[in-house]
């Protein structure tokens, strides 16, 4: 059967563009270095030149270093299209790899389209809403809870705030009074010893006994104790 209809032939699949600027890049690149080598081919010829003397040698020299010129010419045009193909394919690339991005952009962005509607299914405005005003009925309920539990217990209700004021005025000016004299309120001041002598009443001590001159105010200090009585001399308690 293969012999009458042939066999199917397997087409190799084409090349892409990375294969294909690899391939002209080396090209290029076996193209330069024929260049360069024509380049010392002709500085050597150039040599020669400067150093023969015009005649037939020098005019062969010259012929040869025209043909390598020409040989140079030739390569260097086939380097400037192989770079302009490489260019090319270059800028063909930078687009094709620019399409593959906006094309998973476009992928990733109906995907999270997708999500976003399925999750704008399950949350609406209005439950949000009803949600916030539960929310702040709550919390005016927790303020008046609170209210309650904050207030004072047998506390009159009938008190007049005038009347209040008007105490406080009262207090104030009996403390402005108290502290008028030495800037220090009564209740603050230190308690003061009172007099016992002049409570008392006592009678004033013996003129002899305060009234002494010379040397009798130690004799008397010496003849009494330390109640203020006559001391008893030493000698009598000896005998």
């Amino acid at each position: 059967m293969k012999r009458i209809f042939g066999a199917k032939n397997n087409k190799e699949p084409p090349p892409s563009i990375q294969d294909a600027s690899d391939r002209i890049n080396k090209r290029g690149e076996s193209v330069e270095d024929k260049v360069k080598r024509l380049d010392a081919e002709l500085c050597k010829y150039k040599d020669q030149i400067k150093r023969t003397r015009p005649g037939p040698a020098q005019e062969a020299i010259k012929a040869r270093a025209v043909r390598v010129l020409k040989q140079k010419k030739m390569y260097e045009g086939q380097r400037d299209m192989l770079y302009n193909q490489t260019f090319n394919l270059d800028q063909v690339s930078f687009a094709a790899e620019g399409l593959k991005d906006a094309q998973q952009t476009m992928t990733a962005l109906k995907s999270a389209n997708k999500e976003l509607k399925g999750m704008m299914k399950t949350v609406k405005i209005q439950d949000i809403d009803n949600l916030q005003d539960e929310m702040m009925d709550l919390m005016d309920v927790s303020s008046e809870i609170q209210d309650s539990l904050g207030r004072s217990y047998n506390v009159p209700d009938d008190i007049d705030e005038d009347d209040l004021m008007g105490e406080l005025d009262a207090l104030e000016a009996d403390m402005g009074n108290e502290t008028e004299a030495d800037g220090v309120p009564s209740y603050l001041q230190p308690d003061k010893e009172p007099d016992l002598d002049e409570e008392l009443d006592l009678p004033p001590p013996p003129p002899g006994r305060t009234t002494t001159t010379g040397a009798q105010p130690e004799r008397a200090a010496q003849a009494e104790d330390e109640w203020g009585l006559p001391a008893v001399p030493r000698a009598s308690l000896r005998g």
